[in-house]
């Protein structure tokens, strides 16, 4: 049996997760409250928050896991992309870790780890895992492509944003209509209160399967402007439509080129992963489609959308596979 240590510490959120074989047998995430009070993530709050929380994070995860830290096998850690001082935190732990019971170091990309999350495997449940190749639509607060995945190993980006990612747009429109951060997952509940068909956002047109979101946003931030000069009342009367015709418009962008992309690339085993892939109103969408256009459709589990452990763990599990091992001079990567 390989089992992994897995530890992911690339933005606000300090997780880690052991891996056997596969199969995820713990998974644990401690999250840092205090960026919301700041209207996003503070970097030096959050490196260290991350300090505080690693030890007992990883403490817990091999104590739920049912395991002694001496049969953990290698550490798996996010390398890049991400905030450099909270990435170092996680790999000098990892280091630390890894140098200490003479265990194998394997970098993960958290870009590539997020993919992998289709392929996270769970005891007593039903595991669908995708066929190759495979077609995901990376979306979260920071990026936004299409990656084809030819195996484990073999990653291709056909398509990216050329300035903001959807994530970015959601949160950046919410905070113009007064939404804590992150704002995501507020529009996504607010917008089910809401008419999606109540207000028109631009959608601007970019060829090919790239993506542009700072159209969106700056035509989100002038209606709002302008509504505002004769109805000081017009957010908090339209709050939900607001939400929900902004997350329609979103949807819309993504679904358009996601029909697109398979119908660029043949390939009709199709995935969504990353955090805003969690928005219950692209989820549907995609199920709708995927039943519509008859694609194999795989969406992880909630928990497996935002930044996780586990997926680290998952990727190193087939980099072990591999022999894919760092040497100790590696250093963390705010770009991959």
């Amino acid at each position: 049996m390989v089992t992994i240590l897995a530890i992911e510490s690339s933005c606000d959120d300090t997780s880690a997760a052991v891996i056997a074989d596969g199969y995820v047998l713990s998974s644990l995430i401690a999250n840092q409250d205090v960026h919301r009070q700041y209207g996003g993530v503070v970097p030096e709050l959050a490196s260290r928050s991350h300090q505080s929380n690693i030890t007992p994070v990883v403490t817990e995860a091999v104590r739920q896991a049912g395991i002694s830290a001496g049969s953990i096998d290698a550490v798996a850690f996010t390398r890049g992309p991400g905030l450099l001082g909270s990435l170092l935190v996680g790999t000098s732990f990892a280091k630390g870790f890894a140098i200490a019971r003479n265990i194998p170091l394997i970098e993960v990309n958290h870009l590539q780890a997020h993919v992998m999350a289709h392929f996270i495997l769970e005891k007593g449940k039903e595991n669908r895992t995708p066929a190759f190749p495979f077609l995901c639509l990376l979306v979260s607060g920071g990026h936004t492509r299409f990656i084809i995945m030819k195996n484990h190993y073999d990653m291709e980006v056909i398509g990216s944003t050329i300035d903001d990612a959807a994530g970015e747009a959601f949160d950046k429109c919410g905070k113009v209509i007064g939404l804590p951060y992150p704002a995501g997952p507020v529009i996504d509940r607010l917008a089910a209160k809401g008419n999606p068909e109540a207000f028109r956002f631009a959608k601007p047109a970019v060829k090919g399967l790239d993506f542009s979101f700072s159209g969106l946003k700056t035509s989100f931030l002038y209606f709002i402007r302008d509504m505002l000069k004769d109805d000081p009342d017009f957010i908090e009367r339209n709050k939900n439509d607001l939400c929900a015709s902004l997350q329609r418009t979103i949807i819309e962008i993504l679904a358009g080129k996601i029909i697109k992309a398979v119908s660029q690339t043949g390939i009709n085993s199709v995935g969504i992963a990353g955090g805003v892939s969690a928005n219950s109103g692209l989820r549907n969408a995609m199920t709708e489609q995927a039943l519509k256009r008859k694609w194999n459709l795989f969406i992880p589990e909630l928990k497996y959308t935002t930044d996780n452990a586990a997926m680290i763990g998952i990727s190193g599990y087939y980099k072990y596979l591999r022999h894919e091992f760092s040497g100790h001079e590696i250093t963390p990567l705010a770009r991959y």
